[in-house]
């Protein structure tokens, strides 16, 4: 058994992951900003902790982070939520994450971030939209510096489809979409392989069964 705390835990995928965690016998904590959030975490099966990752210090998030194992980033500002707020959360949120992280003594680290960040972005994209990719280029970058033992998922279209358990998964990755239940599992499969670590691969819905995939990819550990 090991034990995970998860960043944005509110979030889709996170709530998925929680599911994966859960059936696997798995304990998490789950990193909300509020009361009702938290007992989202609770009905699923973890400990929620509340702390805001937009306005809390990185001492308050080590505390959350005491005792875990691992750390899952998988918090975003969400849809018109205006610019400041993909840097407060999608970028801010994820380096204090990893800092707080070092500090409580965890060295595993996942972050979800998003399929073409280092792309260039359009000259007529909306703000928003490459405030959202500046950010989560951002927070990739960081992390990649961190000294942590990281690893970067890039899924394409989040869709809430049902998992299939196959995707098509690499450095780079078509366009495409993916459910996310299997980002949920591509999660929780890489947190249980060493060889993950130090990867960054994009993500679709594919024909490869899923463990095999990362088995792959994966160097050895």
């Amino acid at each position: 058994m090991s034990r995970v705390a998860i960043v944005g835990a509110h979030g889709k995928v996170a709530q998925q992951l929680m599911r994966v965690l859960y059936d696997q016998g798995d304990d998490f904590v789950g990193v909300v900003r509020n009361d009702e959030h938290a007992e989202d975490v609770y009905r699923l099966g973890g400990n929620g902790v509340l702390v805001d990752i937009e306005t809390a210090d990185v001492d308050a998030l080590a505390a959350a982070f005491e005792g875990c194992d691992a750390v899952v980033f998988s918090a975003g500002a969400g849809g018109g939520s205006g610019v400041e707020r993909k840097r407060t959360v999608d970028y801010l949120g994820s380096v204090k994450s990893a800092e707080a992280a070092a500090r409580a003594g965890i060295r595993r680290f996942v972050q979800v971030s998003a399929w073409g960040v280092d792309n260039p972005v359009a000259d007529d994209a909306a703000p928003d939209w490459r405030a959202y990719v500046d950010a989560k280029r951002d927070a990739d970058d960081a992390l990649r510096r961190s000294g942590l033992e990281w690893t970067i998922l890039r899924p394409g279209a989040l869709t809430f489809d049902e998992g299939t358990g196959r995707v098509t998964l690499g450095e780079s990755v078509e366009r495409g979409s993916i459910p996310r239940e299997d980002v949920a599992r591509l999660i929780a499969a890489c947190l249980a392989e060493p060889g993950t670590i130090g990867k960054v691969w994009e993500v679709v819905s594919g024909d490869t069964p899923l463990d095999d995939a990362v088995r792959a990819l994966a160097a050895p550990a």
